[in-house]
């Protein structure tokens, strides 16, 4: 009897030990290395169905969307697709008002979809801190804290991570990397107190970076290899004596001094935008097809050597592609309209290793794709059946 209480003692604890171990990868709202931005300010591209269908073709598993539409969640059930959802701008201050509207929309739009599409996190708003609307800023922490309690008290804050991203606006300088820092009419105030939440929740600092538009700022002055990936002398920050031959990296590392700077060293930074306009208006020269492809044809392989960066060389860089499509409604420049790494009709905009959609085969595909989708994805409930059934099995051992 003793013996069969000592194996059934050390079974508990591998069991615990595993059950922690699952808990910990749910949380994570992304995997890998690679993602993509699903932006959808068009009246050409293609269904939401076919777009699931050309992301697993591409192997392609985290996703954002700046919304939450219903015709999206519907579609990417039962893909195995990892999709983080967006809460509006327009909708903070109402949500930092009242609680119950939080809770309704995260009913309505994450747990009603759950677990068949595979939300895996919630950004409350974007580039808020640094932009136009001082209201929203007041707004961000606490339209933050309601969903997030939304989330925990619907018990999935083991499955839906909260973030919001935020642009190169809210740093006073970059350059050289370990001199960045918050500006001033942004840390105290507002960006530390998120920052102390994020810290509290384990959530990351959300990131959208762009060398091209750092390159374009400036042309005379940066060597537009150095912001390609290309092969170029780089630049070496006198501070900490590392050196960058690409400007993403310097980027990236530039958020870590701020945050540090901040006191939140160790949390961790992942880029929710990056990308390279394929055209625009005379003035943006560097908007080519070949500036395009060469940019995010040396991002994917620099993100799948899964390195980090000079600074932080043991954290994986991670970074979402700005985006599938080239949006032809979105007002701006031309190169606003021209990110897309494929055409509305599906195509590929320029070759960087993926492959577009086959009119002939899309059917097949797409249920071929959500046939995979469905055998390969874990539900909630498939994280409790495996540790149950090895106790279930364990006890008819002891039997």
């Amino acid at each position: 009897m003793m013996k069969s209480f000592w194996f059934f003692a050390q079974f508990l604890h591998v069991f615990l030990v595993f059950s922690t171990l699952i808990a910990s990868v749910a949380v994570q709202a992304f995997t890998g290395a690679y993602g993509i931005n699903y932006g959808r300010i068009a009246d050409n591209i293609p269904s939401p169905d076919k777009v699931a269908t050309l992301l697993r073709a591409a192997k392609i598993k985290n996703v954002r969307i700046y919304d939450a539409d219903h015709s999206v969640l519907k579609a990417f059930s039962g893909t195995g697709l990892d999709l983080v959802v967006g809460l509006p701008n327009g909708y903070l201050k109402d949500m930092s008002a009242n609680e119950d509207h939080a809770m309704d929309w995260v009913k309505e739009n994450v747990q009603a979809f759950l677990p068949e599409t595979r939300i895996r996190g919630i950004a409350v708003g974007n580039e808020v801190l640094g932009g136009t609307d001082d209201e929203l800023w007041g707004a961000l922490l606490g339209a933050v804290k309601n969903i997030y309690n939304a989330i925990k008290e619907l018990g999935l804050t083991d499955v839906v991570q909260i973030t919001t991203a935020h642009s190169q606006a809210v740093f006073a300088n970059s350059f050289p990397p370990s001199s960045c820092i918050f500006r001033d009419n942004v840390k105290q105030q507002y960006m530390k107190p998120l920052l102390e939440f994020f810290s509290e929740i384990g959530s990351p600092f959300c990131l959208n970076a762009y060398p091209f538009l750092a390159y374009m700022s400036d042309p005379e002055n940066i060597d537009i290899n150095y912001a390609l990936f290309q092969k170029t002398q780089g630049i070496s920050d006198p501070k900490t004596d590392l050196h960058y031959d690409n400007m993403l990296d310097a980027q990236i590392d530039a958020a870590y001094a701020a945050l540090e700077d901040a006191g939140f060293k160790t949390m961790e930074v992942i880029i929710t935008e990056t990308g390279w306009a394929s055209r625009g208006d005379d003035n943006e020269a560097a908007a080519t097809v070949n500036n395009a492809r060469t940019y995010n044809y040396n991002l994917r392989k620099r993100l799948a050597k899964k390195k980090g960066t000079p600074l932080r060389p043991k954290s994986v860089v991670k970074a979402y592609i700005f985006a599938i499509f080239n949006e032809n409604l979105k007002s701006g420049p031309t190169s606003e309209r021209n990110f897309g790494l494929y055409k509305p009709d599906g195509t590929i905009a320029y070759d960087i290793g993926f492959h577009g959609l086959v009119s002939s085969s899309a059917d097949s595909l797409r249920l071929s794709s959500k046939d995979i989708g469905a055998r390969g994805a874990w539900s909630r409930s498939q994280y409790l059946i495996l540790p149950i059934s090895m106790a279930a099995a364990f006890l008819l051992f002891l039997r």
